[in-house]
């Protein structure tokens, strides 16, 4: 399988690409919304809400009303995000306990759970906690973020660094959710998680073929007459 440094099409690095999928990311809230953003490509998201919708922003270490990522110089050590970084408060945020946090996610209170991905496969399993051989610190609130949540998008590159699918016919690692999730927005595409398997191509990103999705991809691709770009 190609990695997608050979594609000419993506002559991005990966922070650019991680970027664009978080512009694409923004567009899935709505007004209103509270959005829970987990760790990595997630966090982006705050910096792409349109001004001109109101969404609240829910970290599961006890944080509402989150602004954009604090700008180089401007970090408040006692404000960061469940990844570790310096973030902004908005007028009217707030600060509870991670009890009162989790039970706002279980109780069903979030309306949008936004969070990154190591496999999805084409059922909807999840895998993002843990590699086998590599030291990680637990799974964190992913895996009551998943079992709670109406709408569940996965954010993650298409592929590893060394060119392996992230979507897949069956997850290799262990899951964190099973059949959990309901769309994959990537630095190549948007893609639905059909009900009776397989991933179902919404959107491709600018520059980038269908053909090229298709050698990027291992699991099942099911693909409309006309896919546009984001």
């Amino acid at each position: 399988m190609k990695p997608i440094e050979q594609f000419a099409a993506l002559a991005h690095s990966e922070d650019e690409q991680k970027e664009i999928i978080a512009r694409r990311l923004a567009k899935e809230v709505k007004d209103g919304d509270y959005v829970n953003l987990g760790i990595g490509i997630p966090t982006r998201v705050s910096n792409h809400i349109p001004a001109e919708i109101k969404v609240i922003l829910q970290s599961e270490n006890g944080l509402l009303g989150i602004g954009p990522l604090a700008e180089p110089g401007q970090e408040d050590p006692d404000l960061i995000n469940a990844s570790k970084r310096a973030i902004t408060i908005l007028p009217g945020g707030s600060f509870f306990s991670s009890a009162e946090s989790f039970a706002m996610i279980r109780g069903d209170h979030v309306d949008v759970t936004i969070l990154g991905g190591m496999e999805v496969s084409e059922n909807g399993d999840l895998a993002n906690w843990k590699i086998p051989g590599k030291m990680v610190k637990g799974m964190g609130g992913a895996m009551d973020l998943v079992a709670s949540a109406d709408k569940v998008i996965v954010a993650m590159l298409h592929q590893s660094s060394d060119g392996k699918s992230k979507l897949v016919a069956s997850c290799d690692l262990p899951l964190t959710g099973e059949r959990c999730v309901t769309r994959v927005i990537t630095n190549l595409a948007v893609l639905d998680i059909n009900p009776e398997g397989g991933f179902i191509l919404k959107e491709r990103a600018s520059g980038v073929s269908i053909e090229q999705i298709k050698a990027a991809t291992a699991g099942r691709l099911l693909i409309p007459d006309v896919v546009p770009e984001f």
